[in-house]
C-alpha cells in the first residue's frame, strides 16, 4: 500500500516518525520521485488525476473558510478517494480535501459532460445565494496546483442571482507532469426555486513549456513584492541603520571617552577632593549595575523565550530562502513547529543561564514556564477561537487529534530538550562572573527629569525599531491576510538584520542615559523599550485592519486581532531579548574597562 499522493518538505518527514500520516490507496501505475526530501508525482498517459476539493468562503474574509460541499454542490459519480490531511500545517491551516468524482485521466480531454445535478429547493437557493451576496470563492487543487473559483454573481439591481455552473478545466503538461492548471467558470444560470441546475465539466490538455520547478511562478506577484517602493524602503532602512549605528558610535565613544578621563583624574585626587567633587555619572552605580532584576524567575524566562524565537526566525527565513516553501500546502508552518521543538534547547540554556546568574533557586519552575510561555499564549489563543470555528463550522476548527499532537510535541519534545538546554546553561554560563561587586544595601535612585524615566523611555524605546520594519509588515500582513504568495525571503532576512542592529542601538543608548541618570534598573528597561516595538505593530495592524482590507465578521475579526496579538507579542518578546542580549554586553564592556576601588 503507497500513498495516494504525498508531498513532504523534510521537516513534515521527520514529524511523521512521530505521527501516523493515513495512507491512502495509490494507483497502479503512479510513480513516485524522492528528490531531495520531497516526493513529485509523475503520471502515465491515461492515468486518473485527483480533483481535490478544499474550501469555500468570503473573498474579503480569507481565513473564514468551510468546507467546499458545506455549499449545497453536488459529487461526480466517481467513487469517492476521502479526505485527509497530508501534514500537521495543513491541519493547523483548515486545509480539507475531499474529492471532487471528477473523472479526469492524463492527457485524456473531456468533452463538456453533465456529471451531477442539484435539486434546487428552498433552503439549498438561499444557501446559494448567501454565498453570492458575500463574494463567495472556492478553492481546489490539481497536483498540489491551486485553483480558484466564483460560486455566481448577481445583477446590477442585486434581484436576482445567477450560479456558474460549468467548470472549463485547461491542463498544461510538460513530459510526464503537469504544470499549469487554469479554470474558466462558465454556464450562468439563474436560481429558482424547485429547479434542477445541471453541473458540468470539461478537461482540456495542452503542451507547456513551463518547466516543472517553474509552475508556482505564475501564483507569485513579482510587480508586487519587488516594487520600487520596496527596494526604497530597504534602502531608506539600510540608511538608517548606517546613521544610527555612526551616530551611537560617535556620542558614546565621545562621551565614554570623556568619561573615563573624568574618572581617572578623579582616581588621582586624594580622598578630600573626591569628597568635595561632583558625584554623578554612571559609575557611581558600579556597585547595583548587576544588581539582579526584579521578578527574575519571568524575566529570564521571557529572555530565553525571545532567544529562542529569534534562532527559529533566524532558521525559518533561511530555509526558505534555499526552499521553496509557498509551493507546498502548510509546509512554512511545519518547519516554524519543527524548528521550534527542535531549537528548544537555546530557549532553556539562555533562560536557565541568566537565571542562575542572578542567584535564582527555583530552576524547574523557570524551565517549566521558559518551555511553556510561548505554546501556552499560541494554544490558548487559537483554542479561544476555535470555540468561534466550530461555532461557525469553519474549516478553521482544529482537530482533537491535531490538539493532541500539539500537546505531544510540547510535553515530549519541547520540555526534554527545553531540560537539557537549562542544565547545559547552568553548569557552562551559570556563574555570577560580574566585573563589579553588589553592594549589599540598594543605592537610593536620585531624582531625574521626567523624560529619563523608565517609563517614558520604554514608550520611546520602539519607534525607532518599528520605522526601520513598518513598510515590511505591509507586505508580511498582505500576502497572509490577502491573497498574495510572499515569496521574497531576502527581503525579510536583510530586514530581520536591521531590526536587530537599530533594536540594539536604540537600548544601548536608552540604558546609557538611564545610568547616567544613576538609575541602575536598566535591565527591564532594555528589554521593555525594545519590546514597545510590538505595540507600535499592534497598532498598525489596526490601521491595516480598517484602511486596508474589507474584513468583516466576528470570526474574521476575532482571528485577525488574536493572531495579531500573538505575532505582535512574540517579535515584542524577540525585539526585547535582542536589545537586553546587546545592551547587556555593552555595560559588561563599559564596567569591566573602569577601574572600581
Amino acid at each position: 500500500m503507497f500513498p495516494e499522493r504525498i508531498s513532504w518538505q523534510p521537516p513534515d518527514f521527520l514529524l511523521f516518525c512521530f505521527f501516523s500520516v493515513r495512507m491512502l490507496e495509490m494507483h497502479q501505475n503512479t510513480v513516485l520521485l524522492c528528490v531531495f526530501g520531497s516526493w513529485l508525482l509523475q503520471y502515465q498517459d491515461k492515468e486518473e488525476v485527483v480533483l481535490w476539493m478544499n474550501t469555500v468562503g468570503p473573498y474579503h474574509n480569507r481565513q473564514e473558510t468551510y468546507k467546499y460541499f458545506s455549499l449545497p454542490f453536488c459529487v461526480g459519480s466517481k467513487k469517492s478517494i476521502s479526505h485527509y490531511h497530508e501534514t500537521l500545517g495543513e491541519a493547523l491551516q483548515g486545509v480539507e480535501l475531499e474529492f471532487s468524482g471528477l473523472d479526469i485521466k492524463f492527457k485524456d480531454d473531456v468533452m463538456q459532460t453533465t456529471y451531477c445535478e442539484v435539486d434546487l429547493d428552498k433552503g439549498r437557493r438561499d444557501a446559494f445565494v448567501y454565498a453570492i451576496k458575500n463574494h463567495y470563492w472556492y478553492q481546489m487543487y490539481i497536483d498540489d496546483l491551486p485553483i480558484w473559483g466564483i460560486v455566481g454573481e448577481a445583477d446590477e439591481n442585486g434581484e436576482d442571482y445567477y450560479l456558474w455552473t460549468y467548470k472549463k478545466l485547461e491542463i498544461g503538461f510538460n513530459g510526464n507532469r503537469i504544470v499549469d492548471v487554469n479554470l474558466t467558470s462558465e454556464g450562468k444560470v439563474k436560481l429558482v426555486p424547485n429547479t434542477k441546475i445541471q453541473m458540468s465539466y470539461s478537461v482540456k490538455w495542452k503542451k507547456s513549456d513551463v518547466k516543472f520547478e517553474d509552475r508556482f511562478d505564475k501564483y507569485l506577484d513579482p510587480s508586487f513584492f519587488q516594487h520600487r517602493i520596496h527596494w526604497f524602503s530597504i534602502f531608506n532602512s539600510f540608511m538608517m541603520v548606517i546613521f544610527l549605528v555612526g551616530l551611537v558610535s560617535m556620542i558614546l565613544m565621545r562621551t565614554l571617552r570623556k568619561d573615563y578621563a573624568r574618572y581617572s583624574k578623579e582616581e588621582e585626587m586624594d580622598d578630600m577632593d573626591r569628597d568635595l567633587g561632583d558625584e554623578y555619572g554612571w559609575k557611581q552605580v558600579h556597585g547595583d549595575v548587576f544588581r539582579p532584576s526584579s521578578h527574575p524567575l519571568i524575566f529570564s524566562s521571557l529572555i530565553g523565550s525571545g532567544c529562542q524565537i529569534f534562532a527559529v526566525s533566524l532558521i525559518v527565513i533561511v530555509v526558505a530562502m534555499i526552499e521553496d516553501l509557498y509551493t507546498e500546502r502548510g509546509s512554512m508552518l511545519s518547519t516554524a513547529i519543527f524548528v521550534y521543538a527542535a531549537t528548544s534547547p537555546v530557549n532553556g540554556y539562555f533562560g536557565g543561564s541568566l537565571y542562575a546568574r542572578q542567584g535564582g533557586r527555583r530552576w524547574i519552575k523557570q524551565m517549566f514556564i521558559g518551555a511553556f510561555l510561548i505554546p501556552a499564549m499560541v494554544c490558548g489563543t487559537a483554542f479561544f477561537i476555535n470555540f468561534i470555528a466550530i461555532y461557525y463550522h469553519a474549516s478553521r476548527a482544529i482537530p482533537f487529534a491535531t490538539m493532541v499532537a500539539v500537546c505531544c510535541i510540547c510535553f515530549f519534545v519541547i520540555l526534554p530538550l527545553n531540560l537539557v538546554g537549562t542544565i547545559l546553561g547552568r553548569n557552562l554560563s551559570g556563574q555570577p562572573n560580574f566585573p563589579c561587586r553588589v553592594n549589599a544595601v540598594p543605592r537610593p535612585i536620585p531624582e531625574k527629569k521626567w523624560f529619563m524615566e523608565p517609563a517614558v523611555i520604554v514608550c520611546l524605546g520602539g519607534i525607532l525599531p518599528f520605522g526601520s520594519i513598518f513598510i515590511e509588515m505591509y507586505f508580511i500582513f498582505t500576502s497572509f491576510w490577502a491573497y498574495k504568495i510572499y515569496y521574497v525571503y531576502g527581503f525579510m532576512m536583510l530586514v530581520l538584520v536591521i531590526l536587530c542592529i537599530v533594536t540594539v542601538c536604540v537600548t544601548i543608548v536608552c540604558t546609557y542615559f538611564l545610568l547616567n541618570a544613576e538609575d541602575y534598573r536598566w535591565q527591564w528597561t532594555s528589554f521593555l523599550s525594545a519590546a514597545s516595538t510590538a505595540i507600535y505593530v499592534y497598532m498598525y495592524s489596526f490601521y491595516y485592519y480598517f484602511f486596508k482590507t474589507k474584513m468583516y465578521g466576528l470570526f474574521q475579526t476575532s482571528f485577525y486581532f488574536g493572531y495579531m496579538a500573538v505575532f505582535s507579542t512574540a517579535l515584542g518578546i524577540m525585539c526585547g531579548a535582542i536589545g537586553y542580549m546587546g545592551t547587556s554586553a555593552f555595560v559588561r564592556k563599559i564596567y569591566t574597562n573602569v577601574k572600581i576601588d
